[in-house]
């Protein structure tokens, strides 16, 4: 495997399908690093056409990182919940995820005690295929 370098484990004793995720994730890194490199381009260019077709590049490596990062979500449950939960979004990230955990601990706890009416499924949710 070309980026093999990468792997933590011996290629033999993954899966496929972790093998074809650490090729997605390696390739998003790629692209966001690439959607840096011309933004930094961008700024430092002064050849305004120049400036134009590196912005266009860039352009093309967030369309890169996006497929891929769909590509991802369709194949892998937390990352999909987690992109479900917290883009498009307004107000603070940071409040969002305070009141999520607060929400789970109300959960938790009213899953321990049945006359609080919760179904206790939380566990079911949420589980990573890969």
């Amino acid at each position: 495997m070309a980026n093999s370098v990468g792997l933590h484990e011996p290629e033999q004793r993954m899966r496929a399908e972790t093998i074809d995720a650490h090729r997605a994730l390696t390739s998003m890194m790629e692209e966001l690093e690439a959607v840096d490199w011309y933004g930094q381009r961008v700024d430092a260019a002064d050849d305004p056409e120049l400036k134009e077709i590196l912005a266009h590049n860039r352009g093309e490596e967030i369309e890169h990182f996006v497929m891929t990062l769909e590509w991802l979500r369709r194949r892998d449950a937390k990352f999909s919940t987690e992109l479900e939960s917290r883009l498009f979004t307004t107000g603070s990230i940071v409040a969002q995820e305070a009141a999520e955990k607060e929400g789970g601990a109300a959960a938790a706890s009213s899953a321990s005690n049945p006359g609080a009416g919760a179904l206790g499924i939380g566990s079911l949710k949420g589980g990573s295929s890969l």
